[in-house]
């Protein structure tokens, strides 16, 4: 399987840092490690002051379809990106010491997928909830991945400054078969002036817009099956 360093950025979805940015994704805060991925061992040793890489299975079975669909747009999307989340869930027992803090660092790791169209605003993507290989990266024990949701990142044109939209679901509404739809301004398509890179997440409820706004919405909903159903 293609290995490919995880976006991450600290988006306004539960648990994530998401895509590019997210605004997909973030920067990490001082207590979370970002992991980049390869075939290669992780060094839980490494001495120059590197992360450790996380490895993923080369052959994970676990496949999850992805269906992103935008709902009255305001023009079109020239970058439309996608990102798995996976999260470490035991970093107490086997995470990096803060010398600082005296705590373990969050482990999360972002994985690009792709969103290919298949149809007016419709955009499909496969990712596999057990891409990643539980390792122990610190000396301290064996981390344990999960699969925390998955998101999306949509831009007009993908010129610097636009408005970065950004949708996320989270693993337990995809478990559930539900979908995650957000809310937003076509206003702020395709950049909000005086805001450069505005990330806009959007909201849930569109009820929670000012009534001037509401007339003038768009939607992003994605949803998840496993593959072939």
């Amino acid at each position: 399987m293609t290995q490919t360093t995880g976006v991450q950025q600290r988006l306004p979805w539960p648990r994530i840092s998401l895509l590019l940015a997210l605004p997909m994704l973030l920067a990490a805060c001082p207590s979370e490690n970002r992991m980049s991925s390869a075939n290669t061992p992780a060094d839980a040793q490494a001495s120059d002051g590197q992360q450790p890489q996380a490895r993923t299975h080369d052959h994970p079975l676990q496949a999850v379809e992805l269906l992103l669909t935008l709902d009255n747009p305001p023009g079109p999307f020239a970058v439309v990106e996608g990102v798995a989340q996976y999260d470490v869930v035991n970093e107490e027992q086997c995470g990096h010491i803060n010398p600082l803090s005296g705590t373990a660092e969050r482990i999360t790791h972002q994985q690009a997928i792709a969103l290919q169209a298949v149809g007016e605003n419709r955009y499909r993507a496969t990712l596999y909830r057990d891409l990643m290989r539980d390792e122990d990266y610190y000396g301290r024990g064996v981390c344990q991945w999960q699969f925390s949701g998955a998101g999306a990142l949509l831009k007009a044109s993908g010129a610097d400054g636009e408005t970065r939209f950004t949708a996320f679901i989270d693993a337990q509404a995809i478990d559930q078969g539900h979908s995650a739809t957000r809310h937003y301004p076509a206003a702020d398509y395709p950049r909000v002036p005086g805001m450069d890179d505005y990330g806009q997440a959007g909201k849930a409820d569109a009820d929670s817009y000012v009534p001037a706004l509401r007339a003038q919405l768009f939607t992003a909903t994605l949803q998840a099956n496993k593959a072939g159903q």
